[in-house]
């Protein structure tokens, strides 16, 4: 039987999660700060649609980008040049995750509701979640945001309204978190579009061993104050491919 939680209930362990669906561990609790901040310190993710209770999951394997060997390919890198885009760090985390709330046009619904929004802002104005914006001019047409404690970054969703908008958002923030020495950033479960991006599978044991690694280690106080970004440079850090994504 799936455990409930409530208000006070602490999380199973992760290794009694389901096989099918793959990593579903609790229902119930609630979208607290001090929830989530554990949920994601042991390696749990909320991830639910309006009509059901609030679903928490550790998914074997999981998906992730490895910084170090992540590669933005040459068309990005030249999409980039040619382009009149600028890209920013927490310069409006409440329209991106508003943005990637919005339907996709395959889709009917969005798992991103009101109270995950409300309370994925309330973890940005407490310092622990943050955006990545894509903008040209003063419109914003692709971001991405995710959750960071430590040096673990978890990637939440991200949105385009033009090509390679949140193919420019991800690759920045992976710069980023390379000149900071983040190993990795977590994509929680694989799909066709992260793997194309080059997303790898990792072992939920594995996985688990760089949250309790990366998320003690300690960040400089300025790492996530806004600012614009050197896209070009952050693109240019990683060794190119040769391959399009």
């Amino acid at each position: 039987m799936l455990p409930y939680l409530h208000k006070d209930s602490l999380f199973p362990p992760t290794d009694t999660a389901l096989k099918e669906p793959n990593g579903l561990l609790a229902a119930g609790g609630d979208l607290s700060a001090e929830r989530l901040v554990d949920a994601y310190s042991k390696g749990i993710f909320p991830w639910y649609s309006e009509d059901e209770p609030i679903l928490w999951w550790s998914p074997d394997p999981r998906t992730v980008f490895f910084v170090d060997t992540f590669k933005p390919s040459k068309s990005l890198v030249r999409f980039f040049k040619q382009s009149d885009l600028r890209v920013t760090l927490n310069h409006d985390f409440a329209q991106t995750i508003s943005a990637c709330a919005e339907p996709r046009i395959e889709q009917s619904g969005t798992w991103i509701t009101e109270d995950i929004i409300n309370a994925y802002i309330k973890l940005h104005q407490l310092g622990l979640a943050h955006s990545v914006e894509v903008w040209q001019k003063d419109q914003l047409v692709g971001g991405i945001y995710g959750v960071s404690i430590g040096k673990l970054f978890c990637g939440e969703s991200m949105f385009s309204r033009i090509s390679n908008g949140s193919k420019l958002a991800l690759s920045c923030l992976i710069g980023y978190l390379k000149q900071s020495n983040f190993p990795l950033i977590d994509c929680q479960v694989a799909n066709p579009h992260l793997a194309s991006l080059g997303a790898e599978s990792l072992s939920r044991r594995d996985y688990l061993e760089f949250v309790c690694s990366a998320s003690a280690q300690k960040n400089p106080q300025t790492i996530w104050y806004p600012k614009e970004l050197n896209a070009f440079e952050l693109l240019s850090r990683a060794p190119v491919s040769r391959n399009k994504i």
